[in-house]
Order: structure tokens, then C-alpha cells, then sequence
């Protein structure tokens, strides 16, 4: 074994071989001679293997490679298997009720002669105080769902309003284009009470009783306002219309096509104090807007709606009903 050792280093440093030695002879007496003779050569040599690899001092012995380097192997750990199929277990989220807690009464804490109380702010600034929402309540318009019967204004029969009520309308250029249809009419007014509309549309164009208004153009643009003058005590009041923008562009069938510009109509208050802005309601549902006003004193005051609709569609329809004007109580 230490022979094949050695065998190994010499063979790693150049210029180091083991002595061979020749024994002649035989038996088993000269192969003990032969065997000490031998060994007696290995130990000289491997005295001196050792000598020429000694280290320094303070070095570390580092023994040279084999002729033969070891490979390296490098073992790739293949992953677990799942013996078996698992099925997720669901969580269970779990409301308590919510009890009311009772307060434990403690001892006041004692303060030392060292400690100095905070005194309160002084510089906060006073609680603001909310008005009350106004309530609203009563019927100050005369005829406001239109079921008061109607007259033809200036007797002409294309404008039948329903009686306490008045228009006012738009005639000329309406500045919005250069096209020949880019001018108001007058437009067309109909007091309907519900045998005049097909049964399939009662209830959609009635909102109360038995009678709607209907104010219209085909294939002109059209600006109007449907008024009335009504005398009221001082106050603080809310009026309430309802409008149906019946605005079709085009027909599928029976089915109407609703104007997709949003400036094909647009609908404003107007009141004690002037118009209001120039509002865009949504087309083929009803609307419903609102204002409020004040009056310091009585007085007789003009109330109503602005309409403006500046397309020549197939059909400038608007259906009114069930208004309302309250006062706060």
C-alpha cells in the first residue's frame, strides 16, 4: 500500500523516480532478502520524496494532484411527488355579532405635585351651525298636469295650449349655421288626453290624470317657452317640471331612432330672477329638473321653461306633464 503511494507521488514530481532494484536469488529466503533490501530502498526514497516536498515553514502542506483528476458529478435532486390528489379545504370567514361594550369604572389617576394640568384651547373657532333642509310642500300652479281644458291661441288652431298657460317662440336665422334648415318655427301644440295616443303609449307619455301637452316640429328647428304668471305670497319655493325629449332622428321599423348630439335639445328654467343655464336632458326618457327661488315680498311672477332644439330632425317633439311649484313650509 505505502508502495503504491509513494508510486503515486513520485509519479506527480518531475525528476523523482523509485530506485528499481534487481534481487537474484530464490526460495523464500531471498525473498526475504529481497523484501528488505527493497524496503530499505523505499525508505530512502520516500525520506526523500518527502524532503522535496516539505514545506516552508508556516506553510501548509498541499499534496499534488493525481495524474488522473476525479470528475465531478453533479446530482440534481429530482422534485417530490404528491402521493395523492389533495382538495383545497375552503376557509370560513366567520362574522361575530357586534355587542354593545359596558365601560369599567377606574380610579381616577393620582397626579403627583410636579405634574402640571393642560389647560383647555381657548382659540377654537365656534361650532357651524347647519340650516335645516327646507321642506317643501303644497300647489301653487293653476292647472299644472293640463287637465283644465285649452284654448287656440290668437285662434289659430295649430297652437292649442291648455288654459292658464301661454308660449312664447323663435322665428328667423338661429345662428347656429348657414344651412337653409338653419331657422326657428313656430312650432306645432297639442293638448292630448289619452284616447288621442295609441294604448301602447298612455302610459308613457301621461305621468298624472288624463291629459299631456305636446309641442313639436318636423324637420325644423324650434326655441319656445311654455309659460304661465302666477301671483305668490313672500317665500321660499321649488318648481318642478317634467319634460320627454321625443327627439327622432330616424325610424327602424316602428322603432324610433333618438338624436345622438347632445345639443339637439336643451332645456332651461326659467324664473323670478331670470333663466338659468342651458341644461341637456337625456332624449326618450322623461326628466325630471328642478330650481328654487326666494320672494321678500308678494308678487306676481312669470314661471316656466325654456326649450331649444336647433336640428331639422324627422320629428322635434316634447311632451310635458305633472308640474309642480312648492313652497317650504
Amino acid at each position: 500500500m505505502w508502495l503504491v503511494f509513494l508510486e503515486l507521488l513520485v509519479a506527480c514530481q518531475p525528476g523523482l523516480r523509485l530506485p528499481v532494484v534487481n534481487v537474484a536469488g530464490g526460495g523464500h529466503a531471498g525473498t526475504a532478502e529481497m523484501m528488505r533490501a527493497q524496503a530499505a530502498v523505499n525508505t530512502a526514497t520516500a525520506l526523500a520524496l518527502l524532503a522535496a516536498i516539505s514545506p516552508m515553514p508556516g506553510e501548509a502542506l498541499v499534496l499534488p494532484p493525481t495524474s488522473t483528476p476525479i470528475p465531478t458529478t453533479s446530482m440534481e435532486i429530482p422534485p417530490l411527488k404528491a402521493s395523492r390528489s389533495h382538495t383545497a379545504v375552503p376557509t370560513t370567514t366567520r362574522i361575530l355579532p357586534t355587542h354593545t361594550a359596558t365601560a369599567v369604572p377606574t380610579e381616577p389617576p393620582t397626579s403627583s405635585s410636579t405634574d402640571t394640568p393642560t389647560p383647555p384651547p381657548t382659540n377654537l373657532p365656534p361650532p357651524v351651525e347647519l340650516p335645516p333642509t327646507p321642506v317643501f310642500s303644497g300647489q301653487y300652479l293653476l292647472n299644472p298636469s293640463f287637465e283644465e281644458g285649452w284654448y287656440h291661441m290668437h285662434g289659430l288652431p295649430e297652437l292649442q295650449l291648455p288654459h292658464q298657460w301661454t308660449l312664447e317662440w323663435e322665428e328667423g336665422r338661429t345662428g347656429f349655421g348657414t344651412q337653409v334648415w338653419d331657422q326657428w318655427y313656430r312650432p306645432e301644440t297639442r293638448v292630448l288626453p289619452h284616447t288621442q295616443l295609441p294604448e301602447s303609449e298612455r302610459s308613457l307619455f301621461i305621468q298624472d290624470g288624463q291629459y299631456t301637452i305636446k309641442i313639436f316640429k318636423g324637420n325644423g328647428p324650434i326655441s319656445f317657452r311654455l309659460l304661465q304668471d302666477v301671483s305668490l305670497p313672500a317665500g321660499d319655493y321649488r318648481l318642478t317640471i317634467r319634460a320627454y325629449p321625443d327627439l327622432v332622428m330616424a325610424y327602424d321599423g316602428n322603432r324610433k331612432i333618438f338624436s345622438d348630439d347632445p345639443f339637439a335639445g336643451e332645456i332651461r328654467m326659467i324664473g323670478p330672477h331670470g333663466d338659468g343655464p342651458w341644461l341637456m336632458p337625456a332624449f326618450g326618457v322623461w326628466n325630471q329638473v328642478a330650481s328654487t327661488f326666494t320672494l321678500n315680498e308678494p308678487a306676481t311672477v312669470r314661471l316656466g321653461i325654456g326649450i331649444r332644439a336647433r336640428f331639422a330632425l324627422m320629428n322635434n317633439g316634447w311632451f310635458f306633464d305633472d308640474w309642480k311649484l312648492e313652497r317650504a313650509e
